[in-house]
């Protein structure tokens, strides 16, 4: 069940509290990720994809970094498997694409590859922990 959301694409300056709302939800309350690695200097040097229900409530983020890498792609819990994750990787592979970008690359939480994988993206290496969590490197070429 698929429930089309505006999803934004802007500068962290206008995406910030939003974004960081469902980042702190999802990475510091419920996957325990230290708030003090959750927020980083490259966040005012990224775009910022966020989703929003018809209600106006934030519900999904996601950011591209100057260097082609996607991360901080978060869900709130209610909103999970209802494609609004897909939306907002949708949005960031075609901001990168439209500016310029050849390659995506994304470290994966394990239990999340397969929905990278239905992004066109591809595992490689070794898993590795990264704040006490199982990740996969993953990359996708851009045409």
């Amino acid at each position: 069940m698929s429930h089309s959301m505006e999803v934004k694409v802007d500068h962290w300056a206008t995406l910030e509290r939003d974004a960081l709302a469902i980042r702190y939800e999802v990475f510091v309350v419920e996957q325990q990720v230290p708030e003090e690695l959750e927020k980083d200097e490259w966040d005012a040097q990224c775009w910022h994809a966020v989703a929003y229900r018809n209600d106006g409530v934030a519900v999904a983020t996601g950011r591209l970094l100057p260097d082609g890498h996607i991360g901080r792609v978060a869900v709130i819990e209610s909103m999970r498997g209802k494609g609004v994750g897909t939306q907002i990787m949708d949005a960031l592979i075609e901001k990168a694409a439209g500016t310029g970008h050849k390659m995506l690359v994304l470290s994966s939480q394990v239990h999340a590859r397969a929905f990278y994988e239905r992004r066109g993206f591809v595992a490689e290496g070794d898993i590795y922990d990264d704040a006490g969590i199982d990740h996969i490197l993953m990359r996708r070429h851009l045409a």
